[in-house]
């Protein structure tokens, strides 16, 4: 498995690092964002270390799919997967990924249209 000893998402994984985790899988881990933007904001992220969305597609193993698969499941249980939720993975400084250890944010519980208004 591909692990980076500096990265706060390895040491969550490695439990290092408390979080409040809500699901987890063989090669999957999701938990409580630290500051939540709406009722339900969960960070899921693969097990193994890559740096953004484009590394996790480029491993083409099905990872990515795994990733989405737990987003969903999440949101069933988190009961926002009816109504409707948003999950975003911010890739590179740019876009205002801050952590580089591949995340989705799943968010979800309140009104998420955009533009708003």
């Amino acid at each position: 498995m591909i692990v980076d000893n500096d990265c706060l998402f390895c040491k969550i994984v490695a439990k290092e690092v408390p979080a409040t985790i809500v699901h987890e899988t063989e090669r999957t881990l999701a938990f409580r964002d630290i500051n939540p933007q709406a009722p339900t904001h969960v960070l899921v992220i693969p097990k193994e270390h890559y740096r953004d969305a484009a590394a996790l597609a480029a491993a083409d193993d099905g990872l990515a799919d795994e990733v989405i698969m737990a987003a969903h499941r999440i949101a069933e249980a988190e009961e926002v997967a009816a109504e409707g939720y948003r999950l975003v993975f911010n890739t590179g400084p740019a876009a205002g990924q801050t952590v580089f250890h591949v995340h989705g944010h799943l968010i979800g519980g309140r009104g998420l249209n955009w533009p708003p208004g």
